[in-house]
């Protein structure tokens, strides 16, 4: 499908594809990233073939882009990171992680980053899907309490504390099902949840700089963070 689309870009997570569907798409014309959490990933990441690689943060938000979940996690922040890639890698370098303003952008910059990625800052703009539920845990105290959980997905992914994973931080890591079944199972309560009127079951995804969400247009945003930027 993706060869059949051609997109300008594809992106990857949780490791990287076989060296002949890499070599498909490159041939596609198509600009190939990865997301990698340390330097081992990274460099695989650019062995592989990747234009360029996104340095992942510990403190983004969503699923952990580790390439083996069971490994050890050395947990390095965006920043530092992004430094480490930027003095080793030959490829561009996108920071990701924890970034909500034109001053994180630029902080990123300065370290040598070739451009910026957000996430969390989008999800309370008025295009987003997220509920309601969601959006007013976003804009709450909720969002200055972020965990790193596998109980949503299987998965090490960063959220809003909630009662999904309260349940979840008394379960050990071996005994949550891996992705895609205890994900498959947290749509499945979530949905439940809500049919009782119970809120707190969802897969409130955010990063550690929740607090700084801004609940506006996503153009708007946009234009935003470049002025701020500037």
């Amino acid at each position: 499908m993706v060869l059949a689309q051609k997109p300008q870009v594809v992106s990857f997570q949780f490791g990287l594809p076989s060296a002949d569907r890499i070599r498909a798409l490159r041939q596609q014309r198509i600009v190939l990233l990865a997301s990698a959490t340390n330097v081992a990933e990274a460099r695989a990441a650019v062995k592989a073939g990747m234009h360029a690689v996104i340095a992942q943060g510990y403190e983004a938000g969503g699923h952990r882009g580790v390439f083996d979940p069971d490994a050890e996690d050395a947990c390095l922040g965006t920043m530092a990171l992004t430094r480490l890639l930027v003095r080793q890698l030959s490829v561009p370098v996108i920071a990701a992680g924890g970034i909500m303003d034109g001053a994180g952008i630029a902080a990123a910059l300065r370290l040598g980053a070739s451009a910026a990625q957000l996430g969390t800052a989008f999800i309370a703009c008025v295009e987003s899907h997220a509920d309601a539920t969601y959006r007013d845990a976003l804009l709450s105290d909720a969002a200055n309490h972020t965990i790193m959980t596998r109980a949503i997905s299987g998965r090490p992914a960063r959220c809003l504390r909630n009662s999904f994973t309260l349940l979840g931080s008394g379960i050990s890591s071996r005994q949550i099902p891996s992705y895609p079944i205890a994900y498959d199972a947290g749509k499945a309560l979530n949905a439940a949840a809500k049919a009782a009127r119970e809120t707190g079951y969802g897969a409130h995804w955010a990063g550690q700089g929740a607090p700084l969400a801004r609940a506006l247009p996503a153009a708007r945003l946009v234009a935003l963070l470049a002025e701020e930027l500037q």
